[in-house]
């Protein structure tokens, strides 16, 4: 019971796993592609809302928001199921495998044995594809290993029925219809339009380029305002979301660049390009506040002005992408 299945490395998740299910049913499209498609750039800092008595810090929506968005606008019919019973989801899931059809799965990272045991921690988003069955091991096409892996039946299980923040309670989903044609221009421009007003139009300090400075005004008092030690834990939790949960800020930053390069081709609409290379060039300007962020939780930077110098990155950021999806906004 192990099916033809095509593995390939991807950069992030969500987008790896939907780029695979899809190739497996002839549409080749590129991970970047997806990402714009499904408006997979965005920015949030709610500091009243806690995640581990941390304020929450987020560089993209909700999962599988991407997901749902990309197959609305292309229109593609995705099957999906939840399970009530641990026992009913895994008979669901060798059922498809029978008929030759591979599942995405949403899991928590924590319960995947070949994660390295310094990589596992408690997030329940995590999404792959699961392609066959060989006595008790499942075969896996997990987008961020680069090779396929095998996953034992407990384990899987114990992955898909994990509990907590965002619990799969078993998810699983493939494109059950295809359209004819896909419209991947308007799918396109319709992506580029959801990012834009995410970005610029929300009318909220939290979210999009408003949040970025938002969250630079309030690093720059956490010394004070928090202590020291309370100010790094809240750091560290800001650098790990940029750049270890998923693809993260900077990265996310760096597809989005490369799905405006394809977008630009596609439309026919040059300043598209231009809004591509200012968007790498920011990305890279999070980078640098990722690297001293983390010589600031590390103690390797103690010089008291580190904090206020994080801060003055992160207005450029936001300065920065302001600008950048202005351009976007004018080339439509």
């Amino acid at each position: 019971m192990v099916l033809n299945f095509p593995h390939r490395h991807a950069g992030h998740c969500e987008t790896g796993t939907l780029a695979a299910l899809l190739r497996h049913r002839g549409v080749d499209l590129s991970e970047p592609m997806i990402f714009g498609i499904g408006s997979g750039l965005f920015f949030i800092h709610i500091p009243f809302v806690r995640v581990g008595g941390i304020p929450l810090t987020a560089y993209r929506g909700p999962p599988r928001q991407i997901i749902n968005k990309v197959c609305k606008r292309l229109g593609i019919k995705l099957h999906e199921e939840r399970y009530r019973s641990e026992t009913q989801g895994m008979r669901a899931l060798d059922r498809f495998l029978e008929s030759g059809i591979p599942v995405g799965l949403q899991t928590s990272v924590y319960w995947l044995p070949y994660f390295p045991a310094d990589l596992r921690f408690q997030f329940n988003a995590h999404n792959l594809v699961a392609f066959g069955k060989q006595g008790g091991d499942y075969w896996i096409s997990d987008p961020v290993a680069e090779h396929v892996v095998s996953c034992p039946a407990d384990d899987l299980q114990r992955a898909r029925f994990a509990k907590g923040v965002f619990a799969p309670k078993g998810l699983a989903y493939y494109p059950a219809r295809m359209p004819e044609r896909l419209d991947l221009k308007a799918a396109a421009l319709a992506g580029l339009r959801d990012t834009v007003r995410q970005m610029l139009d929300i009318p909220l300090p939290f979210m999009g380029v408003r949040g970025i400075a938002s969250l630079a005004k309030r690093i720059e008092r956490w010394p004070a305002k928090l202590g020291p030690e309370k100010a790094r834990s809240y750091l560290s939790s800001v650098v790990r979301m940029q750049e270890e949960i998923g693809t993260g800020g900077a990265g996310f930053r760096f597809m989005y660049a490369a799905f405006l390069q394809e977008a630009a081709k596609l439309l026919g609409r040059g300043g598209l390009e231009v809004a591509s290379e200012r968007l790498s060039a920011t990305g890279d300007r999070w980078r640098e506040f990722a690297v001293l962020g983390a010589r600031v939780c590390k103690g390797k930077e103690t010089d008291p002005k580190a904090y206020a110098e994080l801060a003055n990155v992160l207005r450029d950021c936001s300065q920065r992408e302001r600008e950048v999806f202005g351009l976007i906004r004018a080339s439509f």
